[in-house]
């Protein structure tokens, strides 16, 4: 593992859709007694697109990332969607970004990065190398998510209950020092590949002569139950691999941004893996799963609240469909 020093992050931005969906809401839309989602899912609010777009909240939190480094839209190389779900299949959502920005034809480059739930983990270790190499000086990475278009409300409400929309973005840029990123791990496990899901929308399924199966994969599936017991037989080690190649012990840490799978999940990150409630970032009860936009925007929760003070030992963690886990350990 060859540390990559010389890179910062300079400023996030985070946002959420108007229409708040409380836990009450969902009790009577899954038409389940009064408490149900409070004490079954620990979700208590989430937020649902109606008016906004994808487009529309990756643009507000792009915006609130640029204000925060103090950074135009045209001094950007290279703007990066980091989502499970694109705008659509083609072309890609960082051109898009790019136009609803202001940034002017052939400024820099436009792309999408998809690793499900960790595509803003993955694209801050990519775009981290390039600023390394002198290819490029700031980045743009947006990851905005609508879970709520595919939800399986009907079959799996205690599914669809965890999920909100939303949107966070940050600048990547030159550091000095010991800035950076000190280890990086990603491990996949296909035996899982089937435990979460969004069938539709690519080539599995030919609409035109499919239309029946296509419109049924239309809705998100996932196995919970499977996904977390594959989840937990692999977490720990992956967190001592992680551990010990940056050579930190848990104490170390200053302060953990996770992926926020599901209150369950973050209460296993807690009492399993030896880490203390202060130093985790916890907004899901407020905000539910937001895919890929989750980690990005507790991030920002964590920058806020001056948990990336200069020299804080940082870590990201998460995991996502296919099954990966992924982290990340960086000096602010």
């Amino acid at each position: 593992m060859t540390a990559i020093r010389g890179m910062a992050i300079l400023g996030t931005g985070a946002v959420l859709p108007r229409s708040k969906v409380t836990a009450a809401d969902v009790d009577a839309r899954a038409g389940k007694r009064a408490g149900w989602t409070k004490q079954r899912i620990g979700v208590i609010d989430r937020y649902f697109c109606e008016d906004e777009s994808q487009i529309d909240l990756a643009v507000a939190a792009a915006n609130q990332a640029l204000a925060a480094a103090g950074c135009l839209a045209e001094e950007i190389d290279v703007v990066v969607a980091a989502a499970a779900v694109p705008y659509q299949p083609i072309p890609a959502t960082a051109p898009l970004i790019q136009r609803r920005l202001g940034i002017p034809e052939g400024r820099c480059a436009a792309f999408d990065v998809n690793s499900t739930c960790l595509s803003f983990v993955t694209a801050l270790d990519m775009l981290a190398s390039h600023i390394a190499l002198g290819r490029y000086r700031r980045g743009l990475i947006v990851s905005a998510e609508v879970a709520s278009r595919g939800l399986p409300w009907d079959e799996r409400p205690e599914v669809a209950a965890l999920f909100g929309d939303g949107a966070a973005a940050a600048i990547v840029g030159t550091g000095a020092g010991n800035q950076g990123i000190v280890a990086a791990r990603l491990e996949t496990y296909p035996s899982g590949y089937e435990d979460c899901e969004l069938a539709a929308g690519g080539t599995r399924f030919d609409f035109n002569r499919q239309r029946a199966e296509f419109a049924r994969h239309s809705l998100f599936r996932m196995d919970g139950k499977a996904l977390f017991r594959r989840t937990l037989e692999q977490f720990d080690g992956f967190l001592d691999r992680l551990l010990g190649e940056c050579d930190w012990h848990r104490e170390d840490v200053n302060v953990v941004v996770p992926h926020q799978a599901s209150p369950g999940a973050l209460h296993h990150l807690i009492k399993r893996c030896g880490f203390r409630q202060e130093q985790i970032i916890d907004i899901i009860a407020r905000q539910g799963n937001q895919i890929a936009a989750s980690l990005p925007s507790a991030l920002h929760e964590a920058r806020i609240a001056g948990h990336l003070h200069s020299g804080a030992k940082v870590l990201l963690l998460g995991t996502s469909a296919g099954i990966s886990l992924g982290g990340l350990a960086l000096i602010a």
